[in-house]
This record gives C-alpha cells, sequence and structure tokens, in this order.
C-alpha cells in the first residue's frame, strides 16, 4: 500500500507505536491498519498544532508484532535502545501487555493501549506504567450478563483462545454470571498455537443443555472456529452464537449464509447518538490520513473505533508531555532527560514519575469521547458504550446491523426501532437459550413400580398379546413428547436394577434419562 508519511527521523523525542502485523493474519486486519494510521495523523495533527516538546517536534517509530511476546519484547526492545522512545501507543494484544507494560515501568516510560482489554491489567499497583483508552472486558462481560437478562437466557457455553486475552474475558464473564445467578454450562479452549479446538467442538455444544455460545477470540481466530462450527453443523438454527468481534462474512461459503443469520457481536462503539466527542480533532486526522495514505481510508463512516482510541491514546501522551514540559519551563535543564543505553534495561526516562502524575491529570475531549485515567486502576475514568450487532439479510446478501445499545448509565436499548433482531432460521423470536428435542431421539429408562409404571399385557388388532407399559410415568412421557416433539424409546429396565445402578447407566450412556419415583426411607 502506497503512503506519503514522512520520516521522523529529524525529531530525537519519538513515540512508539505497537501494532499487529497484518501480513501474518488470512485476512486483511483493519484494526491495525486503521489505528497505526489514526496513531501517525495524531502526531502529523501536533506538528500542524505546532505543539512541540524542548523545541522539537514529536517523532515517532513502528514496530509490527506477529503475536509472539518475545519477538514483541525484542523489538520493543531495540527500539529504546537505539531511539529515544519517551512513551509507546500499544500493544494491540493483551499477551503482549504483559510484557511490554511492566519493562516499560522499569526504564519510565508511559504505555497507552488501543485495544488490550484484559480485565488483569486493570491493577494499578502491578501496572504502573499502563493505562488503556479501550474498555475493560469487564465492562464487556457486564453487558452481556444484562443481556442475557434481557431474553432471559440463564446458561451459556463459552469458547475462548488460550492468552491472556482469551482467559481474561473468561475470568471475568464467570465472575459476573455468578453475581447475576447465571451459569456457564461448558469452556472450551481454542489452543493459539495449533489452531485447533481442545477437544471435540461437536460433542461439547451437542452434549450441553445450553444452546447459547460466547465465542471470545481475535478476529482471526473466530474465522477459523466458525468455520470448523460449519463443519460439525452446530451453528444457527440450534444454536445461537455471539461473537466478540465481527469477522468477513464473505469468508464463507455463500451456500452456508443462512447458517451465520442470527450470530450477534458485541463490541465497544464510539457511534451513540449524544455521545460527546471532538470532531474538530477527528476531522483533522482524518484530513491527514486521507492525504497520506488515501488507499488505506474507509470513509468515516467505517474506521474501526480502535483506531479512534489509538488516536486518543497517542494525543494523550503528547498532551502529557507538554503539561510536563510547561512544569518543568522555569528550570535551565530539560525536560526531557533520559539515559540512554545500547542494553535497552539500562536506558531511563529521569522525570518518569512527574510524567505518570502528568498522564493521569490530564483530561480533554478525544475523538472517542472525554478522556481522563484513574489514579487507582489502570482504566479511563468516562463511559463505555458497546452495540450488538446481528447478522441478518440485507440488500440480498447477509450483513451486520446494529440493534441494541448499552451503556453503563442505560443498560440495552434498541439502536432505532427500524433496525430488528433476526434469531437463527429467521425467526423474529427470541430463543429460550436451551436444546430443542424436537425429532430428537432420548431413550428412556423406567422402572416397574406399581402405580407409577406397571406392565400390562394387551390382544392388539391383529390378534396378538402385546406387552405395554401404563400408569402416571407413561403417560408423563406421551404427554412431554406431545408437547416437545421428540422420539422416545423406552426400555424398562431389569426388575433387581437397583438406583445406583440406573444412575450409572445414564452416565455410561445406556439410557439418556430415567423416569421414576422416588421413595423416602429414611
Amino acid at each position: 500500500m502506497q503512503t506519503t508519511w514522512s520520516s521522523s527521523d529529524f525529531s530525537s523525542i519519538k513515540l512508539l507505536g505497537i501494532f499487529e502485523d497484518i501480513s501474518n493474519t488470512s485476512e486483511s486486519d483493519e484494526i491495525s491498519i486503521h489505528s497505526r494510521a489514526m496513531f501517525k495523523a495524531a502526531i502529523f495533527l501536533s506538528h500542524e498544532y505546532n505543539m512541540t516538546i524542548d523545541g522539537q517536534f514529536i517523532g515517532w517509530q513502528i514496530i509490527q508484532t506477529s503475536g509472539n511476546v518475545m519477538d514483541c519484547f525484542s523489538s520493543t526492545c531495540l527500539a529504546v535502545s537505539t531511539g529515544n522512545i519517551v512513551g509507546i501507543v500499544g500493544p494491540e494484544l493483551s499477551r503482549e501487555v504483559l510484557v511490554i507494560a511492566p519493562f516499560a515501568n522499569r526504564i519510565g516510560i508511559p504505555v497507552i493501549s488501543y485495544a488490550a482489554t484484559d480485565p488483569e491489567l486493570a491493577d494499578r499497583k502491578t501496572y504502573p506504567a499502563f493505562y488503556r483508552t479501550v474498555p475493560s472486558d469487564d465492562t464487556a462481560a457486564l453487558s452481556i450478563a444484562q443481556l442475557f437478562i434481557k431474553f432471559n437466557w440463564t446458561s451459556c457455553i463459552i469458547i475462548y483462545q488460550n492468552d491472556a486475552f482469551g482467559s481474561g474475558a473468561f475470568k471475568a464473564i464467570t465472575q459476573t454470571f455468578n453475581r447475576y445467578n447465571l451459569n456457564v454450562s461448558q469452556s472450551i479452549i481454542f489452543d493459539i498455537a495449533t489452531l485447533e479446538i481442545q477437544g471435540n467442538l461437536q460433542t461439547y455444544l451437542t452434549s450441553c443443555s445450553s444452546r447459547i455460545v460466547i465465542l471470545w477470540a481475535q478476529p482471526t481466530y473466530i474465522t477459523l472456529i466458525l468455520q470448523s462450527a460449519l463443519d460439525f453443523d452446530v451453528l444457527g438454527p440450534l444454536f445461537t452464537w455471539m461473537l466478540s468481534s465481527s469477522v468477513s462474512l464473505n469468508s464463507f461459503n455463500q451456500n452456508f449464509h443462512e447458517k451465520l443469520i442470527g450470530m450477534l457481536t458485541i463490541q465497544p462503539t464510539l457511534d451513540v447518538s449524544g455521545k460527546l466527542i471532538n470532531r474538530t480533532l477527528l476531522n483533522a486526522a482524518y484530513q491527514i490520513w486521507q492525504q497520506h495514505e488515501p488507499g488505506s481510508f474507509p470513509g468515516s463512516t467505517n474506521v474501526s473505533d480502535y483506531a479512534l482510541f489509538a488516536f486518543d491514546s497517542t494525543w494523550s501522551l503528547i498532551q502529557s508531555l507538554q503539561q510536563l514540559c510547561s512544569t518543568n519551563a522555569n528550570n535551565a535543564s530539560s525536560c526531557i532527560s533520559i539515559v540512554n543505553s545500547s542494553f535497552c534495561f539500562n536506558s531511563r526516562f529521569m522525570n518518569s514519575n512527574s510524567f505518570f502524575k502528568g498522564i493521569i491529570n490530564t483530561t480533554f475531549l478525544g475523538v472517542s469521547g472525554p478522556i481522563q485515567f484513574s489514579a487507582n486502576v489502570t482504566n479511563r475514568i468516562n463511559g463505555s458504550y458497546y452495540v450488538a450487532q446481528s447478522v441478518q439479510y440485507s440488500s440480498n446478501t447477509i450483513d451486520y446491523v446494529s440493534v441494541l445499545e448499552w451503556s453503563d448509565d442505560t443498560s440495552w436499548i434498541d439502536v432505532q426501532q427500524s433496525n430488528t433482531i433476526v434469531w437463527p432460521d429467521n425467526s423474529l423470536v427470541p430463543p429460550n437459550g436451551f436444546a430443542r428435542l424436537a425429532n430428537v431421539n432420548i431413550r428412556i429408562g423406567v422402572i416397574e413400580s406399581i402405580p407409577f409404571t406397571t406392565i400390562s399385557n394387551v390382544i392388539d388388532q391383529y390378534g396378538q398379546n402385546k406387552t405395554t407399559l401404563v400408569g402416571y410415568v407413561p403417560d408423563l412421557i406421551n404427554l412431554l413428547q406431545n408437547r416437545m416433539g421428540f422420539i422416545s424409546q423406552v426400555i424398562l429396565a431389569p426388575p433387581n436394577q437397583t438406583y445406583a445402578g440406573l444412575v450409572n447407566a445414564v452416565a455410561n450412556g445406556v439410557y439418556d434419562i430415567v423416569v421414576g419415583d422416588v421413595t423416602i426411607t429414611a
């Protein structure tokens, strides 16, 4: 992609941007492309506004990571040891932040991430140099729990990738569900090293009573998992899937699009009516982006929200550097004092304490809303917003349609009345969240126990002697079968079968369920 971003070699004061390398993904990653462009746009805009530090414009340096934590750290170490890096924007991945944030604290520079959502990163004592403009997954978990309550769902299955991003979200959702008396019935791990589910996806899903599946993974992994679900036929209409991120729907065979109908995505959003943002900064940044990298600019309505978080991360560092130097204006020494070393661990930003305090004290209206960081946790203080999008037919193809908005003030509300939620099987009725038994064969074990289940010999229409079961239990089974549509295979247990033996028979797959009376003996 052709760009005209000018070099930043003119400056000895630089911000380091850490972004995912899209060449290592199976599909174009708009989060990385857009966030990188808005990082540069923020720095170029500071030049247009004549914002200088010690008489210099701020420069920039970018490293791209493949998701390998050690490679990310190695590249960051090299950048610090060869240039005057005064702050870091990124990384995108939570597992990379777990290493980069402690390193940055050691050398005295701040890290502000635009996409790392692991709740464990919120601990200010553990990560004193870390900040983030994106909401934590603790907030996402709260929004999901309230969505379950809205639709009277009580349980779910969670599939998550086995790193800080996935396990952090799984922990947050589980803890939040416990507070709301909701249940995580099954957890399934996707291994990011082997790119496979640990175990059999079909068996996991079909053996679970819940039919709501929460999938928490990076977009590239979501595509792989959904394709596997299509292969096993465990998407719609049998299951309702809820994704942590939207992915390209064109990557799936058009013949299977019907099975994707009714999927939901739950993502941070900035496109909320009445939300206060700095449109002057936003329009100026877009203009710079279009000037220097027109090929990647998707139009103002299609820019990833994470790119706006990236701009505000960068602008926070620029504003804080200005504040740091303004308080140092009466001193003869430079406000930017750096001890450089060829060994990155020995590099030091000498005014780190004042710099960190300046970030917490800096407030401004950013392109993603009001920006202010907490002194107690690493999260931003101001309100968070999420959008629920439904996969449905739109203009003869399937697409994501925004249907619900969430904020910590209002919970879930309709985006607009014309945007109706379409559920799996193109239904307008929300699923109940449990397995549907229509046309499912169920082996039902029963025991002879008068009057609940009695063996009766009758003469059928052909004059043959036939043994049937009568009583309360057979009548109950027939009633349930008529109402629920399952196909029953009633099996009479041996007369010497014990209660423990019946339980073991269900556990060993002899019966699917056992129906019988229970006698109180003590």
